[in-house]
């Protein structure tokens, strides 16, 4: 199983992400992130879906969404070749000797310490998908009270 990335535009019409997500559910495929914003034409919006699946799975998935009459260009982007970000926000808990070796791993990859108190320390990082799960994979071994991941939003790089 991997994960792709599908970008589709699709016109900004009120309940136009029920239709796309109603159209995973009823087909068995698990959304494994999503995010939504405008576009530069505020008539239409971007969607950026991640599915994890096989082959099969992602061709139903741009098939089906073609279909949807809102849907006006959709395509999997491999992000070898596109700019791929996201964002997570990962609270961990523990005295000064945990949050100092939490500071030592966010200066390893780049991560900001967004706040610190006496029971926790809260961390912003961003990058690419991969990024992140190898730094969470790390910090892991901590007591994570709580995180929040956005999903991924990419734009495609221009051919060299």
């Amino acid at each position: 199983m991997e994960k792709y990335i599908i970008s589709a535009l699709v016109q900004n019409n009120a309940g136009v992400l029920a239709r796309v997500s109603s159209l995973f559910g009823r087909r068995g495929f698990n959304i494994y992130s999503l995010t939504v914003s405008p576009t530069v034409d505020e008539r239409i919006s971007r969607i950026t879906i991640v599915v994890i699946g096989d082959e099969y799975t992602l061709e139903q998935v741009l098939k089906q969404m073609q279909k949807l009459e809102e849907c006006i260009e959709v395509s999997h982007i491999d992000e070898a070749e596109a700019f791929c970000r996201e964002l997570a926000l990962i609270k961990i808990a523990g005295d000064e000797a945990v949050r100092e070796s939490v500071r030592e791993v966010c200066a390893l990859y780049q991560a900001e310490v967004v706040d610190s108190s006496e029971e926790s320390i809260i961390v912003r990082i961003n990058g690419t998908p991969s990024t992140i799960d190898t730094f969470l994979s790390i910090i892991d071994s901590f007591n994570i009270v709580e995180s929040s991941r956005t999903g991924i939003t990419a734009v495609h790089k221009d051919k060299k």
